[in-house]
């Protein structure tokens, strides 16, 4: 948003938008301004148009004359930017009244030819208003994302200092009085960083973020289970070495979130991510296809270095111990293949330049289709092996056996099984380790190479963490608490399996084309723009939000593993949706709207998104109940063109169906007091949501096939009538939509109040 497009590209800001708040609050202003400024092409006008950019004109002056009053009260409560905002505000307030006076019918002289009224005769006036009044409200909006920054910072100072006295307590009443306040300081930090993970623009510092924020939800539980082991125990050292290690992490983690906010030196951006495969590959591609344009932007000589440069990273697929000899043959092969291609288009290529040839010979065109498809054949192989791996480690791994029998080992006071186990532990982190390396040279997107490099990290601290756990409780057998401690410390395993899980999809979806190249949405809710600009009277100093229960941290990371199945279920739910030809069909709108649902529900269990409290995601339920009848009634529809059989299935499963949603909307509609009650209610809610969600998976595919399957029949016998009647409906829609486009056109557009809504974004909602 460098420039204005109102037709002079000498407009600048001088500031970076960096947030989605601060750009989609802008893109109305920018869409009305530039309508403004093209219909001084001509200036006559109409009374009616006339008429409507005098709207336009007064409503824009009336939404900045808010927007304005909004930063001034922000200014107030925030001094040190009071003189920057105060000046941007009184420039933004002018400009504002400038193009509403510039836009005034009172202003506008009538034509002597045919008496209709010129307007805009001061057009170097509209432009000068116009570049004003977009500079000014982006300095605005910018000097309110500052603030944002200083809650994160201010809240991440806080989180320190309680996290310093933690550490240093001795008994247990000290411990649960500060653990208390640090667990309601780390609700308000995750917030206040979730809703900046969303807003942010670059996808590679949203991974990051993600990241960062991963690793604070599940050391929170950690570091209660730690600290209390290390109270019981303390002279325990595996307890004290396993309670520093979450201390230290947590305090990298939080580090990382700073620098990610404020752009520091130090920040991961900075910080080169391992060179991938994927990565090689694409950039040598990319250089043998520039040779159809130009044959002398480079030399054979450096394509050759660059192939063996490529080449040399597959090491890591071919030097593994776990590579098994028919893959590594297979890569070896590949590489081969792509040496003796490449050779041969240097060949010709160094032809070509000797006869001094403008474009590519034919003999060069045919080598670079042949390496471009051998450089393909190797991406597939490494692809096929690093997900063939990670596949069956999930799977063995699933069943947790060395888990398991540390537990039991460590319940028994049994040192030398602890120890045997923890050697089988260690072999399965580095198998891990060395796997998640693997999925980093095929992700084929930064910011899911940075999902790669936070698990292989992950696995590495978690492993070590565990084999601690399991030698204290050893020590002390008795211990419940260490036995918790071993039990947390396990289950964050677990929950990084299932992470792992999920990674494996996104890194599928990618390769065969799925999903958006630039996106990782494994910890990102892309599903629902995000906002975290700053309101008036509600920074962080008073964040508490009344009427509504917040689950604390440990009531959070409980959740985590349920959140985990409801976000598997509603990606498997989009992945089916995605099948059906007819998108437009009732049933697939409708499972759609319940996948981004419970997909919200999901980022609830993670303290993220956009339920905030759990009355906003009893209001989800709800919600979520009603989306569900409403996919009942369009299956009943459906299931009237069955014959007997089919029909029978798609009854039972909704019957199925209807009594799950007819739960949901009790349970959520149920009142209940009190903490515990409140954690049951969220417990059964997400429960029944999981339930709905296995039914509509059922139903999708069954459905698409036999809808496919009348379609066919239709198809064969003719011109069918509910596919008339379809397209009869659906005209009206057409009609209106075209009418839109035409009044568009001729100014027609929403009123400023409508469409600037995003700019009042500052006010108390």
């Amino acid at each position: 948003m460098a420039s204005s497009p109102c037709g002079n590209g000498n407009f600048d800001s001088g500031l970076e938008i960096k947030t989605r708040s601060v750009e989609q609050t802008l893109i109305p202003l920018v869409s009305q301004i530039t309508t403004l400024i093209n219909h001084k092409d001509k200036p006559k006008k109409s009374e009616r148009t006339l008429a409507a950019i005098h709207r336009v004109g007064q409503a824009v002056s009336v939404a900045v004359g808010r927007f304005v009053a909004v930063g001034e009260a922000i200014a107030t409560e925030n001094q040190e930017l009071k003189d920057e905002m105060g000046q941007a505000c009184f420039e933004a307030r002018r400009a504002g009244d400038a193009i509403a006076q510039l836009t005034d019918v009172a202003s506008a002289l009538p034509s002597q030819a045919d008496g209709r009224v010129t307007v805009f005769s001061d057009r170097t006036g509209m432009v000068k208003a116009a570049r004003l009044l977009l500079s000014s409200v982006t300095k605005v909006l910018v000097l309110a994302d500052r603030i944002v920054i200083k809650q994160i910072i201010t809240s991440r100072n806080k989180v320190l200092v309680t996290l310093d006295h933690l550490e240093r307590v001795s008994t247990f009443q000290e411990f649960v009085q500060i653990f208390s306040q640090f667990g309601n300081e780390m609700v308000e930090f995750a917030h206040l960083t979730g809703d900046r993970q969303n807003d942010l623009k670059d996808e590679k510092k949203k991974a990051r973020m993600a990241a960062a924020r991963a690793v604070l939800e599940k050391c929170t539980m950690m570091l209660l289970t730690a600290s209390k082991t290390c109270l019981r125990h303390p002279d325990c050292e595996s307890a004290r070495i396993n309670k520093d290690g979450v201390f230290h992490r947590m305090r990298c983690a939080l580090e990382q979130v700073i620098d990610i906010v404020t752009e520091a030196r130090s920040c991961g951006e900075n910080q080169l991510l391992p060179a991938s495969i994927y990565n090689g590959i694409k950039d040598f591609k990319s250089s043998v296809e520039c040779l159809r344009e130009n044959l002398y932007s480079s030399s054979p000589q450096s394509m050759g270095s660059q192939l063996e440069a490529l080449v040399e990273r597959t090491e890591d697929f071919t030097d593994s111990a776990y590579t098994s000899h028919e893959q590594r043959q297979a890569i070896l092969s590949v590489c081969q293949l792509a040496r003796q291609d490449t050779q041969q288009l240097m060949n010709a290529w160094i032809e070509a330049q000797s006869v001094h040839a403008k474009e590519a010979t034919e003999d060069m065109e045919v080598a670079i289709l042949k390496t471009c498809q051998s450089i393909g054949d190797l991406r597939r192989e490494v692809h096929k092996v690093a997900v063939g791996r990670a596949t069956d480690l999930l799977k063995v791994h699933g069943e947790q056996l060395p888990l398991r029998a540390l537990k039991t080992a460590g319940a028994e006071g049994n040192l030398e099984a602890v120890a045997e186990y923890s050697r089988k532990l260690t072999e399965q982190k580095e198998q891990l380790v060395e796997t998640c390396r693997l999925l980093c040279h095929v992700s084929g997107t930064e910011p899911l190479e940075i999902t790669c490099v936070h698990a292989e990290e992950t696995f590495h601290v978690i492993g070590p963490q565990i084999i601690s756990a399991a030698q204290t409780l050893a020590l002390h057998p008795s211990s419940k608490i260490a036995k918790e401690n071993l039990e947390v410390f396990c289950e964050a395993w677990e929950s990084q399996l299932c992470d792992m899980a999920l990674l494996l999809r996104e890194i599928n979806d990618v390769f065969e084309g799925r999903r958006d190249n630039h996106k990782n949405s494994l910890f990102l809710g892309d599903k629902r723009p995000y906002l975290s600009l700053p309101r008036p009277g509600k920074l962080s100093a008073n964040l508490k939000t009344a009427k509504a229960v917040k689950l604390d941290a440990e009531e959070q990371t409980s959740m985590a593993k349920l959140g985990l199945e409801l976000r598997l279920l509603s990606s498997d739910l989009d992945t089916e949706v995605e099948k059906w030809e007819a998108q437009e069909h009732d049933i697939v709108r409708q499972s759609q709207s319940l996948a981004s649902m419970a997909y919200n529900m999901y980022l609830f269990t993670r303290g993220e998104g956009l339920l905030k409290t759990t009355l906003d995601l009893f209001h989800q339920a709800e919600v979520l109940s009603e989306e569900g009848l409403q996919l009942c009634s369009a299956l009943r529809t459906f299931s009237t063109q069955l014959v007997d059989e089919e029909k029978s299935v798609v009854m039972t499963e909704l019957e199925k169906l209807v009594a799950l949603c007819q739960q949901l909307q009790m349970g959520a509609k149920t009142p209940v007091q009190g903490k515990t009650a409140t954690f049951q209610k969220v417990d059964s809610s997400i429960q029944t949501t999981k339930g709905i969600l296995a039914v509509v998976l059922y139903l999708l595919p069954f459905c698409n096939k036999l809808s496919k399957k009348y379609k066919s029949e239709r198809s064969s016998l003719g011109s069918p009538q509910d596919w008339r009647e379809r397209q009869d409906a659906s005209t009206p829609v057409r009609e209106e939509g075209a009418l839109n486009s035409k009044n568009s056109n001729g100014f027609g557009l929403k009123s400023l109040e409508q469409h600037m809504a995003g700019l009042n974004l500052l006010e108390s909602k």
